[in-house]
């Protein structure tokens, strides 16, 4: 299904035009009706010649109601730039037409209306005059029909155009993402909420969870109805009432976007190039505050130019726009920027929520605003997995704006070639990722200094504990296990139970040390059951032997050789094999030591589960 959208000066015969075409008054409100002039959106729509139906969705001409024009023109597929026979061009004319421009709906039909007040050679100079405006514009070479809405000259010849011309439109793709640009909410007695849009993306069902992406508020689908027609899914291109259950008409205003839950967040920065009108009535300067319109929302912005101090009017760049209200965004969205009172610009969305603040004039940003905006989807997807890597299937697919399988398929080229690193299978598991090479690359050099540092710093120990390279690199669980898993794998670090190492690092006592560790073994081996607990080496060095297994350290201060360790828990689990069980006391005797010695080894054993305290004595586990 296709939906078309009327644009032209106020009092050029739109409403009146739609009317006639489908029968439904597009003009709802008693002030439009009362003043016999559109101020807000209006709907309709037809069944053409062929048995094709579709959507209409008429806008208001008034330059004081541009806003609501905006809300309307986001989603169409085909406009009709209407034009009056007795006023030809006018402003509103050229601002529509620049905006419908901006907005590349290159599908257009321009109407000449009220052919009944005028004579054919008027009719004509009028089609004369729209040919040479239309020139330079995503309009120019379109078709012209004269019609008169009130005795039906045309009337045939524009249906049978409309038609003609949606035979050669392409169907909107459905990226599997549904996107609601919400121009309408209200509620009706014994339904609730009513919410109205075009569904520009995706599709949606009945019972379907739904967020709005913008105060990220859950609800549920009850019923959906197109061209007042109860229908239980929808697809993309159809103008859409949805009932929603589970939240108020309160807590929904127009420029919500009513999407599935999840995938899609307000951004307050966006990367665009922007192409100010031919007729701006002032340049852009760097800095400056506009309007940023998108579908059917609105905000507040700044427009920091990345390559120009100005853009003046028919000049383009590469901006990035700081919104005041933060706005769900996708790549490849269309937008346009006013002043207070015109219409600048606009352009398209090549990056709808950047991870930082660019430099101005810097020659690398440029560039790789340039190859999201222009290059194929292979160079999209590895531009993206550089700034947002490690990244997912579902996070590729939305950024590069492309099907979550095409998404797959060009990712697993990309990995088969080199230039993406993917941990896991994308098609399989959820918590796989990719890192672009340049990424993956970036991370090693990270951990190598990382775990570098950890062996200047401590030099004795085996390695850093993993939980602490992982916290350093800021990964998450899923990623950091994954990601080690392939480094170990390359030899590029060595896991060594809890702790990982550089390959080439190896613990080295200095000759100092070396003397100070045959002192320490040695007073322990004169007394191996009462060893002495006032000469202990460096913290470091002690910790060295704990870990190559010469010693045990079983209390803050008493530390066995591993030989008199083994030995001593071995005649422990001999004596309650033998005993059943054993106390402090007969352990004391067994060993001819003391209470100071016995106690931590005996907790030791129970931490290590050999042993089990039941009151004073121990047990076998």
């Amino acid at each position: 299904m296709y939906v078309i959208g009327t644009a032209g000066h106020v009092d050029h015969g739109k409403s009146t035009l739609v009317k006639a075409l489908t029968d439904i008054d597009p003009d709802r409100l008693p002030e439009e009706k009362e003043r016999e002039m559109t101020v807000d959106l209006g709907f309709a729509w037809m069944t053409l010649p062929s048995g094709r139906e579709v959507s209409i969705v008429d806008v208001p001409g008034h330059e004081r109601f541009i806003k609501n024009m905006l809300a309307g023109v986001g989603g169409i597929d085909l406009a009709l730039l209407i034009v009056a026979a007795d006023e030809s061009v006018m402003p509103q004319t050229r601002e529509h037409l620049a905006i419908l421009d901006i907005l590349r709906v290159t599908r257009g039909l321009v109407v000449v209306t009220k052919t009944d007040l005028v004579d054919e050679e008027l009719v004509e100079l009028v089609k004369a005059e729209v040919e040479d405006t239309l020139a330079g514009t995503s309009f120019e070479g379109c078709p012209m029909v004269g019609v008169s809405a009130y005795n039906g000259d045309g009337m045939d010849e524009l249906r049978g155009m409309i038609d003609g011309i949606l035979d050669d439109t392409e169907a909107r793709r459905d990226l599997g993402r549904p996107r609601l640009p919400i121009d309408r909410c209200f509620t009706i007695s014994g339904f609730g909420t009513v919410v109205t849009g075009t569904l520009i993306d995706g599709s949606l069902a009945v019972g379907q969870e739904i967020e709005l992406a913008g105060s990220q508020q859950r609800a549920r689908i009850r019923g959906l109805q197109s061209h007042k027609t109860r229908v239980t899914s929808a697809e993309p291109g159809v103008r859409l009432a949805v009932n929603l259950s589970g939240i108020s008409r309160d807590d929904i205003e127009r420029g919500e976007i009513l999407t599935s839950p999840g995938w899609l967040r307000p951004a307050r920065r966006v990367d665009a190039r922007l192409r100010m009108v031919n007729d701006a009535p002032h340049s852009l300067k760097h800095n400056e505050g506009v309007t940023f319109h998108l579908f059917t929302s609105e905000s507040p912005a700044r427009a920091r130019l990345l390559d120009a101090e100005q853009l003046s009017a028919g000049a383009e760049g590469w901006v990035q726009l700081l919104l005041s209200e933060p706005l769900p965004v996708v790549k490849g969205d269309y937008f346009v920027v006013r002043s207070a009172d015109s219409t600048l610009g606009g352009g398209q969305v090549v990056d709808p929520n950047p991870r930082r603040r660019h430099r101005r004039f810097d020659a690398d940003v440029s560039e790789r605003l340039m190859l999201l905006d222009e290059g194929a989807s292979e160079d999209v997807i590895v531009s993206v997995a550089e700034q947002w890597g490690p990244c997912g299937l579902a996070e590729l697919s939305r950024r590069a704006n492309l099907p979550r399988e095409e998404a797959l398929e060009r990712a697993t080229e990309l990995a088969e070639e080199g230039d993406l690193v993917a941990l896991g299978d994308l098609a399989a598991d959820s918590d796989a990722v990719v890192y672009s090479a340049l990424g993956w690359g970036t991370l090693k050099g990270r951990l190598a200094t990382v775990l570098r540092s950890y062996h200047d710093q401590y030099p004795l120990r085996k390695g850093a504990p993993a939980q602490e390279v992982r916290s350093r690199l800021g990964l998450s669980q899923p990623v950091y296990l994954r990601a080690l898993t392939r480094l170990a794998a390359e030899g590029f670090v060595a896991e060594d139970g809890q702790a990982v190492r550089l390959p080439g690092h190896e613990v080295t006592f200095t000759p100092r040390m070396e003397q100070q560790v045959a002192r320490f073994l040695e007073s322990l081996e004169r007394e191996p059951y009462s060893p002495p607990t006032d000469n202990q080496p460096d913290a470091e060095v002690l910790g060295a032997l704990v870990e190559q297994g010469r010693v045990v350290r079983v209390g803050d201060s008493v530390v066995f050789t591993a030989d008199a360790y083994r030995e001593m828990t071995g005649r422990i689990v001999e004596h309650l094999r033998e005993n059943g069980s054993i106390t402090v006391a007969e352990a004391r005797t067994l060993f001819n030591t003391s209470r100071k010695y016995i106690l931590p080894l005996l907790e030791r054993m129970d931490q290590e589960q050999i042993t089990r305290r039941n009151g004073d004595e121990r047990v076998l586990r």
